[in-house]
């Protein structure tokens, strides 16, 4: 089943957020790569592809897990979560209808 997980990030946090974006994104493409991973991306502070020091408010990550604690032990275990720059971290069951 694909579980959402939605995270919010502290304020003014954009340091924090790029030292520990190598190791998140490693994570990501290893979900990826298994073929589990339907989406992920993160929510700019502003209207803009590239909100430069705005920054960003958080992130959305939908991917397959056996379970919802495997999805919450998942999330719990980002590196984003470990360098704090993620405040609250929601992980819920998601049921993807489109695109078909």
């Amino acid at each position: 089943m694909y579980y959402a997980i939605i995270a919010k990030d502290k304020a003014d946090n954009l340091n924090d957020r790029l030292k520990a974006r190598p190791a998140h994104l490693d994570r990501l493409r290893q979900l990826q790569d298994a073929g589990r991973l339907l989406l992920a991306g993160p929510h700019p502070a502003i209207d803009s592809e590239d909100p430069g020091s705005a920054g960003f408010t958080g992130s959305l990550i939908v991917a397959e897990f056996p379970d919802l604690e495997a999805a919450r032990a998942w999330a719990a275990a980002d590196p984003y979560v470990t360098a704090g720059v993620f405040t609250e971290v929601t992980v819920k069951p998601f049921r993807k209808v489109f695109p078909e």
